[in-house]
């Protein structure tokens, strides 16, 4: 949640969904993890022809309020891109994609900072659902040893 981290993130989270040619119009994921990086991402694309827009999905509808599963400005018929920090079993990106779906959505895929290298890709791509990921955990590692 750095300033130097969403912009470093929002610029290449934006990158990968243009090359991934999924051609959403928002994004978003499972609070609290997804938040940061899909307002990164949304803010990077301020200045394009194709603004992408952010939305929260909470992990229980709020009692009061609106009491919607989604927040922020999804629309019913949106293709958009589920988000992660870090993929490890997909049960988040999957609980959002179902939060999504019957909200009237279609998921074109996730796009995850970190993927753990513990399943959660497979796990995905196994529901149909293709996975980008900025890095790995063993690219870090690497990295680091």
């Amino acid at each position: 949640m750095s300033p130097e981290g969403l912009v470093l993130i929002g610029q290449l989270g934006l990158q990968a969904l243009t090359d991934s040619g999924w051609d959403v119009q928002s994004v978003g994921g499972l609070t609290l993890g997804a938040d940061p990086v899909a307002y990164a991402i949304a803010y990077a694309s301020g200045s394009s022809t194709r603004p992408i827009r952010a939305f929260t999905v909470r992990k229980e509808p709020k009692s009061h309020g609106t009491g919607q599963l989604i927040e922020g400005p999804f629309l019913p018929g949106d293709r958009v891109a589920i988000v992660e920090d870090v993929i490890t079993t997909g049960g988040s990106a999957l609980r959002a994609a179902g939060a999504v779906r019957s909200s009237g959505g279609t998921v074109a895929g996730v796009l995850a900072v970190v993927d753990r290298n513990e399943g959660g890709r497979e796990a995905l791509e196994d529901q149909g659902l293709p996975v980008i990921a900025l890095t790995t955990a063993v690219d870090i590692i690497d990295r680091i040893v």
